[in-house]
């Protein structure tokens, strides 16, 4: 097998394995295993296993296509397109899990081992998104399009929905019935419009009327 080849076999393979014990509980042997070559082979490709780990957790990050999705979150920043960022944000959660729950399985081990290296690259990653993101919700507070508080909390609700519901379907097998897209724009309009209903604009009915003639001509005897 070419040497590309056999690495991105190798990544792979491993990435199965730790998406199943974690770094912790998986070594190098097993991955040679289930790889079917021996551990010298692994590590003609990466010197520790560490530098295996680290490679799994990079190979999900595809430099393109987290170009191209900066460039559509821009897209609606620039447009001043909330509902459009926030279903971005969603649907960009729900993906992660869609397209293979195995990634996110090993960053949710990461962070119960406490694997410290991971976590801070992770958070490297993703803290100047989160700034870019809540940036722009204070700045809509500002204008007066969003209402007022801690713009992280407006980011964490997004995606905090969107991850605990893919969480709950991809990982603990709940079913819903209901498609992605229609739980992206549930998601979108509890976040825009909160889910309690809104009173009606109209005077009070004519049922409502006559309970309180009534009672005012209990009160009056």
């Amino acid at each position: 097998m070419h040497g590309t080849d056999r690495r991105r076999q190798l990544i792979e393979t491993a990435l199965d394995v730790f998406s199943r014990k974690g770094f912790d509980g998986a070594t190098t042997k097993e991955i040679a295993v289930e790889a079917g070559v021996t551990e010298a082979i692994i590590f003609r490709h990466f010197p520790t296993k560490q530098a295996l780990y680290t490679a799994v957790v990079h190979a999900k990050r595809d430099p393109a296509e987290i170009e191209a999705w900066m460039a559509a979150v821009k897209s609606f920043i620039g447009r001043n397109d909330d509902a459009g960022l926030f279903r971005e944000i969603a649907r960009a959660m729900l993906a992660c899990y869609r397209d293979d729950p195995r990634h996110e399985r090993v960053m949710l081990f990461a962070a119960l081992q406490g694997h410290r290296q991971t976590l801070v690259e992770h958070r490297r990653f993703s803290l100047p998104i989160m700034k870019l993101l809540t940036d722009y919700v204070a700045r809509r507070q500002k204008e007066g399009a969003l209402k007022p508080g801690p713009p992280g909390a407006v980011i964490a609700a997004i995606a905090g929905m969107a991850s605990h519901y893919a969480m709950m379907t991809a990982l603990f097998g709940f079913e819903t019935g209901a498609k992605d897209d229609e739980m992206v724009d549930a998601f979108v309009n509890i976040l825009m419009d909160g889910v309690r209903a809104r009173k009606s604009k109209a005077g009070p009915s004519k049922a409502g009327i006559f309970k309180a003639r009534k009672s005012k001509a209990g009160k009056s005897k």
